[in-house]
């Protein structure tokens, strides 16, 4: 499998006229965690959502192996798993069992076969127990994790993840993050969570006003304080 995703000279206009991407190439290898930081407005939400084809730029994207058009957009978002910031934008369901076997079903894949990987996702990210809850009842963490096994359950070869700490207590973050080292997954993570970064990715892009303005080593990126002053970057 092609566990990869591609970025090459991706532009993107909002309708008002704002570019937020202004030519994005960015590479991430089969099985790598790769932390995508800056300030609010860099872009870092935009180039997310390239990555399954919600918006749709001028460049090229190519994740899993195969290059985002009309035809494969089916397949992508199969391939890739986007968490949004927000779990309510994601949980729409009465119960956490119908959320995560959501994108299953809609795959076609029998019922039998759904409740395997539901329950396969849900135990995934430390949750088999809430098979049968409401997802409006739970607490944020708790979302975030749902959220999280909403795509899992799809078997993305892809995580890509906006934003999974905002919000959360100490507890649910430092479970949150426990989780994620132990996906071994190919992962892109925007975030503002610096600790987060430090702890666990292995490499680091800056984005900036729409462009990659730094891409290395993570120890490296954050033992640069001019560079991260310059871009508004801070390890609370």
């Amino acid at each position: 499998m092609h566990h990869k995703i591609e970025v090459h000279d991706l532009s993107f206009n909002y309708p008002d006229g704002r570019q937020a991407l202004r030519s994005v190439t960015l590479c991430v290898e089969p099985g790598e965690k790769i932390a995508l930081v800056g300030p609010n407005g860099a872009g870092k939400s935009t180039l997310l959502l390239h990555l399954n084809g919600i918006l749709r730029g001028v460049g090229s994207v190519c994740v899993a192996g195969m290059d985002l058009n009309e035809g494969n957009l089916g397949k992508i978002r199969a391939a890739v798993g986007l968490v949004f910031q927000n779990p309510d934008d994601q949980l729409f369901s009465p119960t956490v069992l119908d959320d995560v076997a959501f994108g299953p079903l809609n795959m076609g894949l029998p019922e039998a076969t759904v409740r395997i990987k539901t329950e396969a996702a849900l135990a995934a990210v430390g949750m088999a127990d809430y098979i049968n809850r409401n997802s409006h009842h739970l607490s944020i963490g708790e979302k975030k994790r749902i959220a999280i096994a909403t795509v899992l359950s799809m078997d993305p070869e892809i995580l890509v993840l906006d934003e999974p700490t905002a919000g959360l207590d100490p507890r649910a973050r430092r479970n949150l993050i426990t989780l994620l080292r132990q996906l071994d997954m190919t992962m892109l993570v925007s975030t503002h969570d610096m600790r987060m970064v430090a702890e666990l990715f292995d490499r680091t892009a800056i984005m900036e006003d729409g462009r990659i303005v730094a891409v290395g080593a993570t120890e490296d990126l954050l033992a640069d304080q001019q560079l991260l002053d310059q871009h508004g970057l801070e390890m609370v």
